[in-house]
């Protein structure tokens, strides 16, 4: 964790919340004591709907030819 001054922190706020962004974290302090800390933001992941999927894989028609079949025909018709 870095310590930055307001004065350093008020001039590079950009570049501070993109390192806390990354998953840093910085302290920033005012006259060499630690006043606030910028720490990232814990997003919460929402959860699968497993009916939901359920159901839409049911909707799929079935593949007749293997995955490997159809990745080699993706990847040679991409190439010419």
């Amino acid at each position: 964790m870095d310590s930055i001054s307001l004065a350093e922190a008020k001039a590079h706020l950009s570049a501070l919340v993109d390192r806390v962004e990354a998953g840093g974290s910085v302290d920033i302090t005012r006259r060499g004591k630690p006043v606030a800390r910028l720490t990232p933001v814990v997003r919460q992941r929402q959860p699968i709907d497993a009916s939901l999927l359920r159901n839409l894989t049911a909707q799929m028609p079935p593949r007749t030819a293997s995955s490997a079949d159809l990745v080699r025909s993706m990847r040679d018709g991409d190439r010419y």
